[in-house]
C-alpha cells in the first residue's frame, strides 16, 4: 500500500502560481511513478503530468504545457505539481497518483491521494 497526501490547493487569481506537494508513505516511494490529475464538476478526470520513477521521463497535456511542473525527491518521498499562470479552467480537485508504470499513468493509477481543491478566480 500507498498512502498519498496531498496539500497546497487553494484560491488564486488568475494568472497566479500554486505549489501542490503529495507526501507518500508505505512502500518504497521510489518504486512508482507519480502523477497528477485533476478533475471539475461535470468533467472527465485529466492527467496534467507524470514522472517516471527517476524523474527521467516527464509527460505533459497539451493543456497544460509550459505552465505546470512536475518533479520528485525519491529522498523526500513527495512529488509536486508547480502550476503558474493559472487560468479559470484550471479549476478543479487536484489529484496525486502512484503507478508501477508511467505510461498507464496517463489514465489510470493504482494509488490516490484524497484531493485538494484548486479554485482560479477570473
Amino acid at each position: 500500500q500507498v498512502q498519498l497526501v496531498e496539500s497546497g490547493g487553494g484560491l488564486v487569481q488568475a494568472g497566479g502560481s500554486l505549489r501542490l506537494s503529495c507526501a507518500a508513505s508505505g512502500r518504497t516511494f521510489g518504486n512508482y511513478a507519480m502523477g497528477w490529475f485533476r478533475q471539475a464538476p461535470g468533467k472527465e478526470r485529466e492527467n496534467v503530468g507524470r514522472i517516471s520513477r527517476l524523474g527521467r521521463d516527464i509527460y505533459y497535456p497539451d493543456s497544460v504545457k509550459g505552465r505546470f511542473t512536475i518533479s520528485r525527491d525519491n529522498a523526500k518521498n513527495t512529488v509536486w505539481l508547480q502550476m503558474n499562470s493559472l487560468k479559470a479552467e484550471d479549476t478543479a480537485v487536484y489529484y496525486c497518483a502512484a503507478s508501477t508504470s508511467v505510461l498507464t499513468l496517463e489514465h489510470e493509477a493504482d494509488y490516490w491521494g484524497q484531493g485538494t481543491q484548486v479554485t482560479v478566480s477570473s
